[in-house]
């Protein structure tokens, strides 16, 4: 019986942060610019305004100008200051009692520009004594190898992730990392969410859209050169290790039909599986016939070697790690194939920035990835953004905790119909910046920072009422969800 079924002992509870949202430390111990180092952010745009200038890309005019402005404020240059901060932010977090902690390791740290022929020790350094605090303090550390922190040198003098350069420079920086932790951290995500490509087109790819004569295109051979890399990365990481957990991440971003109406359920099933595209090259090792037939059928012609198909073929992912955070729709009469061309769903309510709570749609999903993989699956990444407001010291925030609670119900759900989910990494147990919208206000905490959109306050953290709960969660390995 369902009410009988509880999480395994030795589940990952704990939370998931990205270095470029959360350290700071800009151009501190010879520190690179990364993608994530452009992103300006636009007090005078509304949420709208900020997702359409998202889904749109960079210019390499862009790009160049805001690397070199001094007027306007680039929030993730700046985050939270965990890059000082984190022995007291880690100590919080244990204190809730997490089992695990993902974080990113900044390829600009390593290799500040990635052409590099030796990685930069006091980037090593530092991530050294944060890989030993993590450990020290019981928890599992989970080490994204790229979340959105391509060098910008990769978009100057590459043209972005589309150069097969890129591969070899990637890769380059992976084996510095794997050799150094190996003995430290077991599981690994090579990129985070690596479907992005239409919705995060400059942060997953780093390719200035005025580059390059097909946009999209570009975005596909970059993916399919993260591929490679990803694979080339998984059997390195065997050949020192066998026991690592080599895994690839994608965010969730199936589709329901509008309707029981055939046109909507077939547009739903094709872009579901151009979403399913991604993880069925790095588990099946191989590109699908539908695959290859939707790029022939928009002129999209991939460069695939004889020696990538090898290598994709032979070093296929250990685990599937997921994003959720809410379900589209599409309907046929309005949508396209479109990754940004979705729906209202009018049966659900929405945040402030669209998007729609829905944690049957991650029941529906995780069903989903395990039925067609029987991968391992590891949440990497939920949670819910929201405008948090102190009240004499207090922040009440219910609404996080009722979406958490039933969210956590979903996975407890499919894992009683049979689902491997290994482990839930909220996202951003502690405030940070924005990723989509490079905004503090967009909270997602267990744990308040004091700063806002530009930058000004105190830093100083303060636990919200969801603290309590969560730590209460964990304690309980899950039982208090049956609470109430």
């Amino acid at each position: 019986m369902f009410k009988d079924f509880q999480f395994p002992k030795d589940f990952l509870w704990g939370g998931a942060i990205a270095a470029n949202q959360a350290e700071g430390g800009f151009g501190i111990d010879d520190k690179g610019v990364s993608v994530a180092d452009v992103h300006r952010y636009y007090p005078e745009k509304s949420n709208e305004e900020i997702h359409k200038e998202q889904l749109k890309g960079m210019t390499l005019a862009q790009v160049k100008e805001n690397i070199e402005d001094k007027k306007n404020y680039y929030p993730k240059r700046h985050g939270i200051d965990f890059y000082h901060k984190y022995p007291e932010d880690l100590e919080l977090l244990a204190d809730m009692g997490f089992k695990s902690f993902r974080t990113s390791i900044d390829w600009t740290r390593i290799f500040p520009t990635g052409e590099e022929n030796e990685p930069n020790e006091a980037g090593l350094q530092y991530y050294d004594h944060l890989i030993d605090k993590i450990i020290s303090l019981g928890m599992e550390p989970i080490v994204t190898m790229l979340h959105y922190e391509t060098p910008i040198e990769i978009t100057l003098k590459h043209g972005g992730w589309h150069n097969r350069d890129v591969i070899d420079l990637f890769v380059k920086y992976g084996k510095v990392i794997l050799d150094r932790y190996k003995d430290k951290v077991k599981y690994w995500i090579v990129i985070n969410q690596i479907n992005l490509i239409q919705l995060e087109p400059f942060n997953s790819t780093a390719i200035a859209y005025d580059t390059v004569d097909d946009y999209r295109a570009a975005s596909f051979q970059a993916v399919h050169n993260q591929f490679v890399a990803s694979a080339k990365i998984y059997e390195y990481a065997k050949s020192i290790r066998p026991d690592l957990m080599i895994g690839t991440m994608i965010a969730d971003c199936t589709a329901y039909p509008y309707s029981c109406a055939p046109d909507d359920i077939i547009l739903a099933m094709k872009r579901n599986r151009m979403q399913y595209f991604f993880t069925d090259v790095q588990f099946q090792g191989e590109y699908p016939q539908y695959a290859l037939n939707y790029f022939k059928e928009n002129n999209i012609n991939l460069t695939i070697t004889e020696d990538d198909k090898e290598v994709l073929r032979d070093n296929t992912m250990d685990y599937l790690a997921v994003s959720y955070y809410y379900s589209q729709m599409v309907d046929s009469k309005r949508n396209t194939m479109d990754l940004a061309s979705t729906t209202p769903n009018p049966n659900l309510k929405a945040n402030p920035w669209g998007w729609a709570v829905d944690p049957q749609g991650l029941y529906n999903s995780l069903s989903q990835y395990w039925d067609r993989y029987h991968k391992q699956l590891l949440i990497a990444e939920n949670g819910f953004g929201m405008y948090d407001k102190v009240e004499n010291g207090k922040i009440h925030d219910d609404y996080r905790i009722d979406y958490v609670t039933k969210h956590l119900l979903a996975i407890k759900k499919a894992m009683y119909d049979g689902a491997q989910v290994i482990g839930y990494c909220a996202w951003g147990p502690i405030d940070i910046v924005s990723c989509s919208s490079a905004q503090m206000d967009k909270r997602y905490g267990f744990i308040y920072v004091d700063l806002d959109n530009e930058g000004n306050g105190t830093g100083n953290r303060l636990k919200k009422d969801s603290f309590y709960w969560y730590k209460k969660v964990i304690s309980s390995n899950g039982e208090s969800l049956n609470e109430g």
